[in-house]
């Protein structure tokens, strides 16, 4: 547990340079109400958004602490293509995601036909679609809308995780021990194994930059976005 820990820990990216933050293509247009209507400065947005898009490649990594953690657990496999788990021995197959609201109505319909596949191919199988936060416990046959029709089977579940770690692991609290103990397991990878921790953003670099771009930070972003738009060559913002 502890080396999988680490290994999270280690996947977690706590910078982001100019040549990446440029390859972002930060909306200008959004920028500008942001700034507006949340009083910020352009040093401040600037900051905001540093963080968010290193937020958004740590969401990646969390996905990789749910799915990897199963190899901890008997008779489980996680695979790199198919499923993201399984355990052979019972013929379950899952599927893990890390909130309720983050599949369309394609990809639902997608992973729905690939487990009734599965079930159609192995007698035994049982597959899952495993919920991280879901909003209420749950262990339900899955209903999806496929050609106008609601389709459901008892051997294609829909499942929130606390309801999943009591079939993989026989304890009902397994889930709730995880995340009582978590922080301290996260702590005690730090302070062990001397683990760098804390942003070590490239803001004050990427501001220089950016003003190297253009002397006003949001003239900048409307550069970056929109350099090849007609008008925008010789652009200038609040100068």
């Amino acid at each position: 547990m502890r080396a999988h820990v680490k290994q999270t820990i280690l996947k977690y990216r706590l910078s982001i340079d100019f040549t990446e933050f440029k390859k972002l293509k930060i909306d200008p247009i959004k920028a500008t109400f942001d700034i507006a209507v949340y009083h910020l400065s352009d040093e401040e947005f600037i900051e905001r958004e540093i963080i968010r898009q290193i937020d958004k490649s740590n969401n990646n990594h969390i996905g990789y602490f749910h799915q990897n953690i199963f190899r901890y657990i008997q008779d489980w496999e996680v695979l790199e293509s198919g499923y993201d788990i399984v355990n052979r021995k019972k013929s379950y197959y899952a599927e893990i995601k890390n909130k309720f609201n983050t599949m369309n109505s394609n990809a639902k319909e997608n992973i729905f036909r690939k487990m009734q596949q599965t079930i159609d191919s192995d007698s035994k199988a049982i597959c899952f679609l495993i919920e991280v936060i879901s909003k209420e416990s749950k262990n339900l046959p899955w209903s999806v809308k496929i050609d106008d029709k609601v389709v459901k089977n008892e051997r294609i579940r829909i499942i929130s995780i606390d309801k999943f770690y009591e079939i993989a692991t026989g304890d009902k609290d397994a889930f709730a021990k995880l995340c009582k103990h978590l922080p301290q397991i996260i702590q005690d990878v730090i302070e062990s194994e001397g683990v760098e921790i804390g942003f070590s953003s490239e803001s004050k670099n990427i501001r220089e930059s950016l003003r190297k771009v253009h002397p006003n930070l949001l003239g900048a972003l409307y550069y970056l976005a929109f350099s090849n738009y007609e008008g925008f060559k010789d652009f200038t913002q609040n100068q």
